[in-house]
């Protein structure tokens, strides 16, 4: 009698054990689900949005959220895809464009790019890309969860200047982006 007793006494609690156990685990992707993402916009006023397009073609939707000045940082580009690219393919089309402007030499574009590359995910429709200008560099959301940054301010300059620089390969959107505090 003592025997089975002590058996029962014995699995109550690990009973009781696999009973918390499972609980933590069916829970565990619900507090995941509910973890805070950060703040795309880091608490910037939006300025304006545009469309990107090539051959007719929607590539994507920007936005613009900055401080006082929308052409110093701090500030917030958002890039909402309307296509399925290649990470590969987004490092790519952003160092050309970088080389357009004249703004880093062939050594500098290589690295960037490779450090592009290695950062920017494969995008579907729908997805999206923030990137930050911060003094010092630039940091990156990915469906507003951080991807990493590039922490030289050479590079932030010369990246966002893709969009906002004067001689920017797509003035429109440019002209869009920074129609003013509202948009």
């Amino acid at each position: 009698m003592s025997s089975s007793s002590s058996c029962v006494i014995a699995e109550a609690p690990l009973s009781s054990r696999r009973r918390q156990l499972l609980l933590a685990l069916a829970a565990w992707p619900l507090a995941v689900a509910a973890s805070p993402a950060e703040d795309p916009t880091g608490g910037l006023r939006r300025w304006g949005s545009g469309e990107f397009r090539r051959f007719g073609f929607l590539i994507y939707e920007a936005t613009l959220w900055a401080g006082e000045d929308p052409l110093r940082p701090p500030l917030a580009l958002k890039l909402t895809y309307k296509r399925n690219l290649a990470g590969a393919a987004i490092a790519e089309a952003s160092v050309k464009e970088i080389r357009n402007l004249g703004l880093a030499d062939d050594a500098t574009l290589k690295r960037w790019g490779e450090q592009m590359a290695r950062l920017f995910p494969d995008v579907r429709n729908g997805d999206a890309i923030v990137g930050h200008y911060q003094p010092g560099g630039a940091r990156f959301l990915y469906n507003d969860r951080l991807l990493g940054s590039i922490d030289e301010a050479a590079f932030a300059r010369a990246f966002f200047a893709i969009w906002l620089d004067a001689r920017t390969s797509a003035p429109e959107l440019r002209a869009a982006l920074l129609k003013g505090g509202g948009g």
